[in-house]
């Protein structure tokens, strides 16, 4: 079913231009009317005085205009999001698969049924007339112990291939092949490879960066599998915790309903400041996980284990029901392949877990720039991928997470610049002990999230301003992802070449 007639396309993206149009008017005029509210008061009530100040006197006009931008950057928020959606139907570098029927809709749901891989077939299965699926075995699974390999996707990663290696021949339950895929290597990572005992994978012409390069790999572990096969996907710049393997392995072998297990990242340690800023960060994400029981966000690429016939359910849905080319198991266009990974398996019906006993140590970004260039392409790829899928219930907590992130923009810096504006017009300073014992609340909450990261990760985030100003550059990285996907400035890969650091020892 390809996608060949532009028509439904263009309506689809006028019913959301349109939309977007509707709700940025009337954020301007909700905006234009509390201002007028606001202003039409005599400036000395309004001027340097907070809702429960030093006095009781409670600056009516003031707090109309706090409550109309609060209320606005939620119409803002929804109308960058949907703008973002449209645009993305409207790009034509993305191959989307077409509405599709109820029938297909029915399969969609039947894809991956536990242990029946439906449209999937796999080595020495007979083939089934169309519209039929295989009937599930439940016992399929767990007559024999599952098959592990690892593909180690890799450019030029002399530096860390050794230690990811190690990580791996170092597991309790350790993998039956390890395989590297140097892609357009110019240095010795093939050699190092080799000497660590993995075999070697060697593209050929590909173009494509990671997801090409797991595509090509990907073809030939498909000529040999069965319902026992396994296979991780693992950054070339990480290592997993020696329980990593056989936790992930003992939940898919004892439940055959579970398709994925992710890695739960955290960052390695150096460099400085903006290092021990995203190991904060990462710290919050692990509790935020462990908080969720495991329920999966994103698969991430440094370490995650699928079985291997959902990765090839995937490329064969790929222009029909996911967005992407037919029989690649990742899409080529999409920047953040994990993230895209994790909404294709999700949108055909996959279970997924990450449990805490599943922790990868991954390299943190070792300059501002370094780190501005990895999230541009996080933060872009995550909003493209989005709106490919569409809003379905697969894809709905994305949706609310973007639209969570624009709203926290626009409320944190419109909160600043009032913040500016009042201390500018006060003629004096004075403590309110109500908002100080709030602001205390806040100070705690930062440091028990970070608990984990040790003392130098809760030092730095008692005083809030540090983590506050890093705070404000994600959200600048989330506005510039907005304006370029508006203004259709062509994305890149943002490669950040790495950098000799020294490892630690991977946490037990």
């Amino acid at each position: 079913m390809a996608v060949s007639d532009e028509l439904p396309r263009r309506r689809r993206v006028a019913r959301l231009s349109l939309f977007s149009v509707g709700l940025i008017g009337l954020t301007l005029i909700l905006l234009v009317v509390a201002a007028w509210i606001a202003f039409r008061e005599d400036p000395g009530d309004i001027v340097g005085r907070l809702p429960l100040g030093a006095d009781d006197n409670v600056p009516s006009g003031s707090l109309i205009l706090a409550a109309g931008a609060a209320i606005a950057s939620v119409f803002v928020a929804l109308a960058a999001l949907h703008a973002a959606a449209a645009m993305r139907v409207l790009a034509r570098d993305r191959r989307l698969p077409a509405a599709l029927s109820p029938e297909m809709r029915r399969l969609r749901g039947l894809v991956l049924a536990p242990l029946g891989p439906s449209a999937v077939r796999l080595v020495d299965e007979p083939e089934l007339p169309a519209g039929r699926l295989p009937a599930p075995d439940p016992t399929a699974a767990v007559a024999k112990p599952l098959r592990l390999t690892v593909l180690v996707p890799a450019h030029d990663e002399t530096l860390t291939i050794a230690a990811t290696l190690e990580s791996l021949w170092g597991q309790a339950r350790r993998p039956e092949k390890v395989v590297v895929v140097a892609d357009n290597c110019t240095d010795d990572t093939a050699d190092v490879a080799r000497r660590g005992g993995a075999e070697v994978f060697t593209t050929v012409g590909n173009r494509d960066k990671k997801a090409g390069a797991l595509n090509q790999a990907l073809a030939e572990v498909f000529a040999h599998i069965d319902r026992r096969d396994v296979v991780m996907i693992m950054d070339a710049d990480s290592v997993i915790v020696p329980g990593f393997l056989d936790t992930a392995m003992a939940r898919l072998e004892a439940d055959p309903d579970l398709i994925a297990v992710g890695g739960v990242f955290g960052g390695e340690e150096g460099p400085g400041l903006v290092g021990q800023l995203q190991r904060n960060e990462y710290t919050r994400y692990q509790r935020y996980i462990s908080r969720r029981r495991g329920k999966v966000f994103v698969l991430t690429g440094t370490a995650s284990v699928f079985r291997t016939y959902a990765l090839k359910a995937v490329a064969d849905s790929r222009g029909e029901l996911l967005p992407g080319d037919p029989g690649h198991v990742y899409d080529t266009l999409a920047m953040t392949e994990d993230n895209e990974m994790t909404l294709a398996l999700k949108t055909l019906g996959a279970r997924m877990i990450s449990p805490m006993q599943c922790r990868v140590v991954t390299e943190v970004m070792p300059t501002w720039r370094a780190l501005w260039r990895q999230r541009m392409r996080w933060q872009r790829g995550a909003l493209e991928n989005i709106g490919a899928y569409g809003l379905t219930r697969a894809t709905l907590i994305y949706w609310l997470q973007q639209l969570g992130i624009g709203y926290g923009t626009i409320a944190l810096n419109a909160y600043l610049f009032l913040m500016l504006v009042t201390v500018l017009a006060a003629d004096e300073f004075q403590i309110v002990w109500f908002w100080a014992a709030i602001g205390m609340i806040f100070v705690v909450e930062r440091v028990v999230t970070v608990w984990a990261s040790g003392w130098r990760g809760r030092a730095l985030a008692a005083p809030l301003a540090i983590e506050l100003g890093y705070d404000l550059v994600l959200q600048a990285v989330y506005v510039k992802s907005l304006i370029d996907i508006a203004t259709g400035r062509a994305s890149g890969w943002n490669y950040v070449p790495r950098e000799a650091v020294p490892r630690q020892a991977v946490p037990q």
